[in-house]
């Protein structure tokens, strides 16, 4: 799976949750809960969901390499590489 398909899935994922955000520009960078004004138990949603999809589970000891969406595609890449 390329880095933009995962972009992709993250993306379809987050606007599950966040669907009022869906086809607004995102900012890679931004901290995903404060981008889309999602909680901590809604994070949890997204990466449970991502999880099913993408075969990755995130410890939690993990989450803050997870918090912006381009270091969410990049941890996602690099896991789905090792399986």
């Amino acid at each position: 799976m390329t880095k933009e398909e995962i972009k992709k899935t993250i993306l379809e994922e987050i606007y599950n949750i966040a669907p009022d955000y869906e086809g607004e520009d995102v900012d890679e960078n931004e901290n995903i809960q404060e981008a889309f004004e999602i909680d901590s138990y809604d994070f949890l949603n997204l990466l449970t969901a991502l999880n099913e999809k993408l075969g990755v589970e995130v410890p939690e000891d993990d989450y803050s390499k997870v918090d912006t969406l381009s270091k969410m595609v990049d941890y996602f890449y690099e896991h789905m590489k090792e399986k």
